[in-house]
């Protein structure tokens, strides 16, 4: 399960790129590494038909049968939309892009996991995640530390991993677009057609990089 991924862009390169109408951050630098329950751009179809960039919390509610009164710390990856908790933000209404330049998997390295990151190539483009969004009240977070309130909340699909992703991480992948016919598919086309997105992309198309070394010690 993804629950880790980076966006190393500068904001005219991701405006230029999903061509958003309308900006809520204040051209915040979208370059960030984006953990679960904390922010992360996404673009959204807004309420007047246009597309905006905004920053989102990750993590869509849980099924109220996990929480079962609990704060949420939220469900960041989707795959089984057939499910009757989350066929109703399936809709255009509910769509997003999720930008990123890479995401990590953890490997079962003995004493402890390796973290290991996947990107599109050694260049690191900038691509996008399939998303779904949804305004939500309630509680969210820790029960020592709940943050009570309205919430907008974001996470990605995913499904089956390719051959590159699944020595890793075997049950799951996220689902990516590239393409700019992709990307309006998704934020335009009715459910049916739009599902078909649901797929892992190409193996031959993605890399994983080398694992990356523990930083060095600053010589004082």
């Amino acid at each position: 399960m993804c629950n880790r991924y980076r966006i190393e862009v500068e904001f005219d390169e991701l405006w230029h790129t999903a061509r958003p109408q309308s900006d809520m951050t204040n051209r915040a630098n979208p370059t960030t590494e984006v953990f679960p329950d904390k922010p992360g751009p996404v673009i959204r179809n807004s309420l007047d038909g246009d597309r905006e960039l905004i920053n989102l919390t990750w993590g869509m509610p849980s099924p109220p049968s996990v929480t079962n009164g609990r704060p949420d710390y939220g469900v960041t990856n989707i795959r089984n939309l057939d499910s009757p908790h989350w066929r109703g933000w399936t809709g255009v209404k509910n769509r997003c892009l999720v930008p990123w330049t890479a995401f990590c998997e953890y490997e079962d390295t003995k004493p402890k996991r390796t973290a290991r990151w996947f990107v599109i190539d050694d260049k690191q483009p900038l691509a996008f995640f399939a998303g779904i969004w949804t305004p939500w009240k309630g509680a969210r977070g820790s029960m020592k530390n709940p943050r009570v309130g309205e919430h907008e909340l974001f996470a990605f699909l995913t499904c089956e991993a390719n051959s590159i992703v699944k020595p890793i991480h075997p049950k799951a992948m996220p689902v990516i677009l590239t393409e700019p016919e992709e990307i309006e598919l998704w934020l335009t086309a009715d459910w049916k057609e739009a599902r078909t997105l649901q797929r892992p992309y190409r193996a031959e198309r993605m890399t994983l990089l080398p694992v990356e070394s523990p930083s060095e010690p600053l010589l004082l």
